[in-house]
Parts: C-alpha cells; sequence; structure tokens
C-alpha cells in the first residue's frame, strides 16, 4: 500500500498496533510466568487482559475504516520482545529477573505510548472523534501500565536486588 496521505498513514499506523498488540497477546503470559514477585505476575497477567481489549479495539477501528488488519506487521515490538525473551533467559529467577523484566515491560510501554500518542493525534487531525477517543483511552492505560510498572520497581524488586547485593 502506498502512503499519499494522512489518512494512509493513520491506516497503516492502526494495522502496525493491531501487529503489536497480537504479538504482546502471546509475550505477556511467558513474562508472567518468568516473574517471581507476586505483585510483577498479577501486573503481566492483568495487562494481557487489557491488551486482548486493545486489540479488540484497534482491530474494530481498522474494520469501520475498511482496512485489512494484517496488512503491515510491526518490525520493533517483535525485536523488544526478542530482547525480553534474551535477557529473561540469562538472568535466574528471582528480584534481578524482575527487575530485568520490568526494564523490558518498560522499554516495551514506552513504544506503545508513542504509537498511540501518534495515533491519537492523527484521529482528531482526520475529525475522527471516536477513534480519538478510543485512542486515548488506550494511551492512558498503557501509561498507566508503565506507573505501575515503576511503583513495583521502585517498591518491590528494586530493594529487593540491592538487598541480594549487599548480602553477596
Amino acid at each position: 500500500m502506498a502512503i499519499s496521505g494522512l489518512r494512509d498513514l493513520y491506516v497503516a499506523e492502526l494495522q502496525e498496533a493491531r501487529s503489536f498488540e497480537a504479538l504482546l497477546t502471546d509475550a505477556l503470559p511467558k513474562m508472567a510466568k518468568a516473574a517471581s514477585e507476586e505483585q510483577l505476575r498479577l501486573a503481566f497477567e492483568q495487562h494481557l487482559e487489557a491488551t486482548r481489549e486493545q486489540l479488540a479495539s484497534v482491530e474494530a477501528l481498522l474494520k469501520e475504516a475498511g482496512a485489512d488488519p494484517k496488512a503491515h506487521q510491526d518490525q520493533s515490538m517483535k525485536v523488544l520482545i526478542e530482547q525480553s525473551e534474551k535477557m529473561t533467559g540469562m538472568v535466574a529467577a528471582g528480584p534481578l529477573r524482575d527487575a530485568a523484566l520490568i526494564a523490558s515491560a518498560q522499554r516495551i510501554e514506552h513504544y506503545e505510548i508513542a504509537v498511540y500518542g501518534t495515533l491519537a493525534t492523527y484521529a482528531k487531525m482526520l475529525g475522527l472523534e471516536n477513534d480519538h477517543q478510543i485512542l486515548n483511552g488506550i494511551l492512558g492505560e498503557e501509561k498507566d501500565a508503565d506507573d505501575l510498572l515503576t511503583d513495583i520497581a521502585v517498591g518491590m524488586v528494586n530493594p529487593a536486588v540491592a538487598e541480594t547485593e549487599a548480602g553477596s
């Protein structure tokens, strides 16, 4: 598909978002299983449910736009997930692995925040008020997920890593 205007760009970016949400529905259960800290595991499981809803919302927007949902495959998220899996495999279970999982998950969240911020802006510029509201809602969910990961890192995981390091 040749992109010749903002609407085409918007649809292509929506297709990319659908792609990465689908990838995350496969990755998040693995991240939850790898987590040692119960709050982190629960955060991943809760975000999986939100991700499934986000995927459905993006697919509905694409259907409304008359676009093929699978026309674009997001390569950036693939790499972020591969890096997360690689790091998880390099660190033994426990607080240090949880810290690595949080770092990986926050990279993913920041990417999603960037994409959904852009999509919400495009929707507003195109006069797609319903799309704008939906995408802005997803953006808020991604920011909340990032904040929760920070709270878990600062409140539980990072102090546990420091305690382990001090005891070595």
